[in-house]
This record gives structure tokens, sequence and C-alpha cells, in this order.
């Protein structure tokens, strides 16, 4: 009786919001995403640690899919494009850090890399007829290419070293486009499977934390931390931008997903 009563206050709840003008819906987001914010400032305070965060629970996203692959035997609603992606921008982050393992991020991303490559084998191969190839119409180039020339022109200098600067700098502006093609898919489908509304999910919170790292650095450094001119470092601004990007392609996704998990419902329809 209790949580069929605790259940109908969050429905009246979510449909109060609903109704709210979309300019409301907007500041409320923002005032919770400030208080996110100061919340984690004051408790975190080497900022090495949201990026730290942000890798861990992205790492997580692709465990969850994995599981679901040789759980389910099913590979519905994932893009292939999105997991291809995904291996390029981290197998150019780990080589814009050359390999260096014996930093925690580093073997992280070897584990994220690893479970990426096993998922596209899956789809691939194992579990092909299941993949709707049709629905991941987005073509590869058409994300890696700009990001290559943009990595091209604005990267940082790394100890001298112009191919480790573009390196990572392509795996940040990769990766902020990355996600496109599975949106892109969901959308096509009109529904979100559950694992991957999951792995997108954990996207959104990932990518969170690593644009708190941003604010509270931007913020800390009066706007200094943006333009550290000289020696390729006006990078720090594309960077910042690209964090943008993705957070703003994930945020909308993430909001309807929420409510929709709250009301214990299935999303049929991508608001994108």
């Amino acid at each position: 009786m209790g949580a069929k009563s605790r259940n109908s206050a969050v429905n009246v709840l979510c449909e109060k919001l609903k109704k709210l003008p979309m300019k409301v819906k907007i500041f409320l987001g923002v005032l919770l995403a400030v208080i996110a914010l100061l919340v984690l400032k004051s408790t975190i305070r080497r900022r090495f640690y949201f990026f730290l965060a942000s890798q861990v629970i992205h790492s997580v996203g692709l465990i969850a899919l994995t599981y679901k692959l040789f759980a389910l035997k099913t590979c519905s609603g994932l893009s292939l494009i999105t997991q291809e992606l995904t291996a390029l921008f981290l197998t150019a982050r780990l080589l814009s850090r050359k390999f260096s393992v014996h930093k925690v991020q580093s073997v992280i991303d070897l584990v994220s890399l690893s479970s990426t490559l096993v998922i596209i084998w899956m789809i691939r191969f194992k579990l092909k007829s299941s993949y709707i190839k049709e629905l991941d119409n987005m073509k590869l180039y058409f994300v890696v290419v700009p990001s290559a020339i943009l990595a091209t022109l604005i990267h940082p200098y790394i100890n001298g070293w112009r191919i480790t600067g573009f390196f990572m700098a392509f795996s940040i502006y990769l990766e902020a486009v990355s996600v496109i093609p599975q949106l892109r898919f969901m959308q096509n489908a009109k529904m979100i499977e559950t694992f991957t509304g999951y792995y997108v999910f954990a996207l959104g919170v990932s990518r969170f934390m690593a644009l708190a790292h941003w604010i509270v650095q931007i913020c800390d450094t009066r706007g200094a931390f943006l333009f550290l001119a000289g020696s390729g470092y006006f990078w720090f601004l594309a960077a910042f931008v690209a964090e943008i990007v993705q957070s703003f392609i994930l945020a909308d996704f993430c909001y309807y997903y929420t409510k929709s998990f709250i009301q214990g419902q299935l999303l049929k329809k991508m608001p994108i």
C-alpha cells in the first residue's frame, strides 16, 4: 500500500513537472546542475578525481553492454558505429599517453577499450542476426574526418611532440560526437532498449563529471584556465566547447529517460 502511494506521488510530481513551461524546466535543470557542481566542488579536493570518475562511469556502462550481449544473446538497440568510434577515440587517447599503463586512467581506458572491442566482435560476428544495420545509417567518416581536421588545426604541444598532441585533441573531439550515431539509431527505432538506455545514461553522467572538472577549474582560475596562451594551449577552449557539445547532446536524453525510469515505463519516442 505504501509503495503504491509513493509511486502515485512520484507520478503526480512527474505530471506537474511535465506541464511546466520549458523555461521553468530549463531553470530547474540548471539549478540542479549548479547544486551538484557545488557539492562536488566542496567534497572533491583533487580535480583529477573528476576525470577519473568520468572514465570509471563510462567503463561501467560498457561492462553493462557486454553483460547484455552475453546474457541476452542480442545486440538489438545498439549502434555498431558508436562502438567503433568509441574504440577509435580510446585508442587515440592511449596513444597520447604513450601506453603509460602504470597510470590509473590508462588502465581504465585499456579495460574500456577491451570491452568495446568485445562488443564490436559480438555485434559483427556472434549476434549479427539481431543487428539492424538499416537503422544504424550514419557514415563513420562524417564524424572522423572533421574531428581529425580540427585536431590538426587545434591541439596542444606535449613535450614538443606534435603527434602526441594531435592524438589527445582527436580523442577529445571524437568522443564529443561519438554518441550521435547511437542517438540517431534510437531515433530511427523510436524506442530505447533497456540496457542501451542504461549505457547512454551512464555516458550522460560520465560527461557531466568531465564537464564539472572544466567548470570548477574555470571558476578557480577566474577564466584564465581557458586561455593559457602560447605553445598551442589555446586548444583548452576548443576542448571545453567539445565537452559542452556532448553534454548538451546527452542532457535531453537523460532528462526524458530519467522521467520514464521513475514512472516505470519504457520510453517509446525519442525527444530528438
